[in-house]
């Protein structure tokens, strides 16, 4: 599964290239709670097919009803067509009734932007960039609805001033992954759809060629040359998966040196504190210098299986992304609460580790 923009993005421009009309709109403004952020869209063609998602789902009925023949009386004796010109904005849920209508938070309002009949060539471009992994910056001229495709050095939030709106696609964030396992499938599967830019680095060939996962970019140079060449900043995240210091402990060293969000690697308790001691007693590591070492990774929600794994991987990951705070980063260091973990915490990392390892063999 990949990133929902790209999706949009792609399925808009076939039914644009194919001679369809159909519109995009852009959530724009948001005022109290609301159901998607600013910057989420969706593409609605004539006949009523939508992909992407600007609220739960009444909203969009709304857009159908209004925008295209799909829900037309039947008496009615020439189809609606789909409105043509430039952008026009709209608007819901301004009242505590229109709220409740339309399924959203009580107070919460968003105002859309409807682009109709984006130019294909234009989508076929922006499209083609984000398949390469390339982050874009798309402005629409309001008087007109012509748009421009510019590279963004950066993520951006989107912007509107009185004459342009301008949103940036692409992959926010990136993800390193040591280890071409079984888990490492599934992590990197969600990862992607999550909006990540993934990659994977395994020296190893046996696990390289049975790598099944479209859309993450694979490398076999040693992982601490990777995370060198990678230049982690502070929207990517370093995960060891391998279980093998040999190949997991250099790259970990190396993540730490850089503003990487997240740095963390798969292990028990046990293990953890092993390679703990390793750094220590052979790369001069100290508890200071190891603190945003991570480890046992994963939200504890009695995985056993390395979807369930990968599952508790991506969601303590996504919490620290987003600010959240987890209730075993508490207390001042991660390294110093892990006496506070429950045992059946432990217990658990112990048997999730073994089953890990049990999985990652490949025939």
């Amino acid at each position: 599964m990949e990133n929902l923009d790209v999706m949009v993005l792609r399925t808009l421009r076939d039914w644009r290239q194919a001679g369809q009309r159909a519109l995009l709109a852009t959530v724009v403004r948001t005022w109290g709670s609301s159901p998607r952020p600013v910057g989420s869209i969706m593409a609605l063609r004539e006949d009523g097919a939508v992909v992407g998602s600007v609220s739960g789902g009444c909203i969009e009925d709304d857009l159908i009803f209004q925008h295209t023949s799909a829900y037309q009386d039947k008496s009615e004796a020439a189809p609606k067509p789909m409105p043509s010109g430039a952008p026009t904005f709209v608007k819901y849920g301004i009242t505590a009734d229109e709220a409740h209508r339309f399924g959203l938070p009580c107070g919460g309002t968003l105002e859309l932007l409807l682009e109709y009949d984006p130019d294909p060539a234009s989508l076929a471009a922006l499209v083609t960039a984000l398949e390469s992994g390339q982050l874009m910056q798309r402005g629409v001229r309001l008087a007109d609805g012509a748009a421009s495709l510019a590279p963004s050095l950066a993520p951006a939030e989107l912007t509107l001033s009185a004459t342009e709106l301008v949103n940036t696609f692409g992959p926010e964030y990136r993800m390193l992954l040591i280890g071409a396992g079984q888990l490492t499938e599934y992590l990197a599967t969600m990862a992607l759809f999550s909006g990540f830019a993934v990659t994977v680095c395994d020296p190893r060939d046996e696990y390289r060629s049975a790598w099944s996962v479209p859309g993450a970019k694979v490398l076999s140079d040693m992982p601490d040359d990777v995370v060198a060449a990678f230049k982690p900043d502070g929207r990517s995240c370093v995960v060891a998966l391998t279980h093998d210091p040999k190949i997991d402990d250099l790259a970990l060293l190396e993540a730490l040196e850089t503003d990487a969000f997240y740095v963390g690697a798969i292990g028990s308790r046990r293990n953890n504190e092993a390679r703990r001691q390793r750094m220590i007693e052979h790369f001069g590591q100290t508890e200071a210098s190891l603190e945003r070492l991570r480890g046992p990774i994963g939200i504890y929600i009695g995985s056993k299986t390395p979807p369930e794994i990968a599952v508790s991987v991506m969601a303590e990951i996504l919490a620290v992304k987003n600010g959240v705070a987890l209730p075993r980063d508490v207390d001042v260091s991660h390294a110093k609460n892990e006496r506070a973990v429950p045992e059946n915490e432990a217990g658990a990392a112990d048997v999730r580790d073994a089953l890990v390892c049990g999985v990652a063999v490949r025939a």
